[in-house]
Parts: C-alpha cells; sequence; structure tokens
C-alpha cells in the first residue's frame, strides 16, 4: 500500500495558532509532536518511509520537508495551484503510479486527524486494502457518539464494527434534528475522508464522472517524466488551471456505485477548530482547557486558554465560555460558539 497524505490546507480555524506558512498540521497542538508527524508515526508500522507521500503547496513544502526527515523529499508532492480535493488526488495517485509503475493500492489520508487507537486504524486500513484489490473506493466512516452537525455523513446499508459495507448515500452536514435521526437509526457514519483505492480503479471512476480531469492527467502524463518537487510543480501549472475546482466527495464519491464503507471506532477526532479541543484536553475543576500558559482567574469557567509562550501569564476576571489564543503574532478573544467564525475574521485582516 502507498500513503497520500493530504497536507495542503492552511487550518483557518486555528488562527492565529495555526498561519500559511505554520499551518494546523506543522503545529505540535495536541502533543509534543506535530500532527502531520503524528500521521506519519502511525502509518510506519504498516508501511516503509518510501511508501509515504504528502500532497502540499510551495509555501508550506519547506516546513513539511524540514519536519518529515524520513520521507524521500521526492515523495512531497507540491501542487502548482489549489484545486480541492478531486484535483489534489487525481493527481498525487498520478505521481504514485508513475513512481511504482504498479497499479497500487492508495491510502488518501488528512494531515491533521487525531486518531487514538492505531493498532485498531491499522487493522481497519488492511481491511480496506483486501477490499480496495477487489475494485472498490473504501472509505472509513466513523460511529457518530452524539448528533453532531459539523460532520458529513454516509448512510450504510447495515453497520457492524471493521466490517465493510455498501455505501448507499453521502449526506451533506446535517441540522441538529436530522443529525438527531440519523445517530437514533443507527446506519449513518461520519465521513472521515479517508479513502483507500486502487489506483485504476480511481482513475476509472474519474473517466465515468470528471472526464475533464482525466484529460487533464492525460495530457499532463506525456510530459512530467520524472520530475519533482519545485520543478514538476512549475511544469504541471499550466495543467493545473485546467482542473475543475471541486471536492473529491462532490466529483465522484457521492455517484459512484463502487463505494465501500468500513464503520470504525478508533478515537477519530479531525480537530476541526477550538471547540473540539474539549474533545481532547482535561478540564481543571473550573471547566477551563489550560495550553502552555500560566493561567489565573477570578471566577471564570470553561474557557480554552492556549499561548505559544509558555511562561505567558494570562490572567481573567468573571470570564465565561470564552477562547483566547495568545501569540507573538496576534491574539485572540471570541465567544466559544464564534470561533467557527474565525475565517470571517481573517477577510478583514
Amino acid at each position: 500500500m502507498k500513503i497520500l497524505i493530504m497536507a495542503g490546507g492552511s487550518g483557518e480555524r486555528f488562527w492565529p495558532l495555526s498561519t500559511k506558512k505554520r499551518p494546523k498540521q506543522l503545529l505540535s497542538l495536541i502533543t509534543n509532536k506535530s500532527m502531520i508527524r503524528e500521521t506519519v508515526d502511525r502509518v510506519l508500522s504498516y508501511v516503509d518511509p518510501a511508501d509515504i507521500y504528502i500532497a502540499t503547496n510551495e509555501i508550506q513544502s519547506e516546513g513539511i520537508i524540514s519536519e518529515l526527515k524520513n520521507i524521500p523529499t521526492r515523495n512531497i508532492i507540491i501542487e502548482p495551484a489549489f484545486k480541492d480535493t478531486a484535483a489534489a488526488i487525481a493527481y498525487g495517485s498520478m505521481i504514485i503510479s508513475r513512481d511504482s509503475k504498479k497499479d497500487e493500492v492508495i491510502a488518501v489520508l488528512a494531515s491533521d486527524h487525531l486518531i487514538a487507537n492505531v493498532d485498531s486504524f491499522i487493522e481497519c486500513l488492511k481491511i480496506a486494502e483486501n477490499e480496495a484489490n477487489k475494485g472498490y473506493i473504501v472509505t472509513l466512516g466513523v460511529k457518530p457518539n452524539r448528533p453532531e452537525t459539523g460532520y458529513g455523513y454516509i448512510q450504510l446499508n447495515q453497520f457492524e464494527l471493521n466490517k465493510p459495507t455498501k455505501a448507499i448515500r453521502f449526506m451533506e452536514k446535517p441540522n441538529y434534528e436530522t443529525a438527531v435521526s440519523y445517530l437514533e437509526q443507527g446506519n449513518y457514519v461520519w465521513n472521515s475522508g479517508m479513502f483507500i483505492f486502487n489506483y485504476t480503479t480511481i482513475i476509472n471512476e474519474i473517466v465515468a464522472y470528471i472526464p475533464n480531469h482525466f484529460q487533464v492527467l492525460h495530457d499532463m502524463k506525456d510530459v512530467i517524466g520524472s520530475y519533482t518537487g519545485l520543478e514538476l510543480s512549475r511544469l504541471t501549472k499550466p495543467f493545473f488551471d485546467r482542473f475543475e475546482k471541486i471536492s473529491i466527495d462532490f466529483a465522484v464519491m457521492e455517484k459512484s456505485h463502487i463505494i465501500q464503507c468500513i464503520p470504525v471506532d478508533f478515537g477519530w477526532n479531525d480537530v476541526g477548530g477550538y471547540s473540539s479541543l474539549e474533545e481532547v484536553f482535561e478540564k481543571d475543576v473550573n471547566g477551563n482547557i489550560i495550553k502552555n500558559a500560566r493561567y489565573v482567574q477570578v471566577d471564570s469557567n470553561n474557557n480554552i486558554i492556549i499561548s505559544d509562550k509558555e511562561s505567558r501569564l494570562i490572567s481573567t476576571i468573571g470570564v465565561n465560555n470564552m477562547v483566547i489564543v495568545d501569540t507573538n503574532e496576534a491574539l485572540l478573544v471570541c465567544k466559544k460558539e464564534d470561533s467557527q467564525r474565525i475565517k470571517e475574521l481573517l477577510k478583514k485582516i
């Protein structure tokens, strides 16, 4: 199996900790390792470093190469433009196929997710690899433990943990009432965004559902030779401009009839914003989460307090349900329920 780790995101929902040059995947947000380092380390019990590819962009490539010194530099795929996940996955898969000269099984993983039970995750990858060799596109669907409105869902033919089953429909992020009904029905899982497939299989589905993407790949294939890194990125820029900007979910997964889903429960968290840290970190007696800060408070409860300077003193009086993030470059103060509006804020900066 080859691993394709998607690491081109800017992690805007973790601003000001996360920036374009140092996005969420390069932060030591949960442990003392960066999130992308955690992602790579958890698959190294199953594959060799040479089997791992990282899809990123020119701005972040230097930081990723520095962070992942055991990954061959030629395996860092620098996309010349952001054209969403359909283009990124198609392009990355083509590069992997070019290098291996085989019809490989490829697992597409995110660079910034948290997985608590690594052994269970690897076992699910093995099951998925077996199914992918049968000609399916396989996704890992996370067993929901609450009515979550921030995730997409997948409706399954039947639900049994770690047992592949037919994916009936991909569902967009629901409202709360719909999310409750999904939980009650018991045959819906969260869409983790992890996909495992044989190279020929994904190419055939791209031909069927986004033929323009296939035409771009076909034209590109004749000129890429054995180029890597920035040389390859600059060579493929004119071709990338022809890709439609669309996600792999919209382009292929929601239309394909060969999707198998494995329901999983290995402690997954997409760490999508500051509020998700409440599921990860222990709270003090007042319900506060404190990371890398000396926090002194009076009558302050249920806050998230983060600094990138461990000696920093942050103090509050009568402050509740807030996110306070202090860095060298900026200070963020917002209500917890407004923390998803950071992208809105960044448009004004």
